[in-house]
């Protein structure tokens, strides 16, 4: 994460911020969700484990994931989202921002990062087969289902990105400003 550290992405109305150890306990809070865990096949872990797992992605200086916290709106509500090499991922935990687009400008904002400054040319998103909210935002965004584990009970979607489809992502993010931390 070091080569991106210090990177906001500014949209309409989310901006990702880089996820600090600030963000922590927060977070932490979240994923005793054990909705939140079921949707994101997420085991929970203590506290000094999330610090841990912080600091390991932050000091990765081989790592060009993008790990941020977005910010919605004006609140400064963060929501945490990560945008690995070839893994799109987001979380949006709090109930009242689910459904709102708010996870389709991030994931969208994240994707278009990774294809112009990591040069990424497929994402996969693997999703529990009871989360149609998260596999219908994929599925929109051009992504394919492309299999299915019956073991694990989620689906796998994949994205391989085109000329065309680089056009599309980053059309649709035009608007996006990146910025200093």
């Amino acid at each position: 994460m070091k080569i991106n550290q210090n990177t906001v992405l500014q949209g309409q109305r989310v901006t990702l911020v880089p996820y600090t150890s600030a963000h922590v306990p927060r977070y932490h809070e979240w994923m005793q969700s054990e909705e939140l865990q079921h949707l994101t096949a997420s085991e929970p872990l203590s506290l000094e484990q999330e610090y841990e797992m912080q600091r390991s992605w932050r000091d990765d200086a081989d790592s060009e994931d993008l790990k941020h916290f977005l910010r919605v709106g004006g609140s400064g509500e963060p929501v945490p989202s990560v945008l690995e090499k070839a893994h799109s991922g987001l979380r949006v935990p709090e109930p009242r921002y689910r459904g709102r687009g708010f996870g389709k400008e991030a994931t969208l904002m994240m994707m278009s990062y990774g294809v112009r400054n990591l040069g990424i040319t497929k994402f996969e998103a693997k999703i529990g087969q009871d989360n149609e909210a998260s596999i219908c935002m994929f599925k929109k965004l051009h992504f394919k289902e492309v299999a299915v584990n019956s073991v694990f009970q989620e689906v796998t979607l994949r994205l391989d990105v085109s000329d065309q489809e680089r056009r599309w992502l980053l059309e649709q993010t035009n608007h996006v400003e990146e910025k200093s931390y």
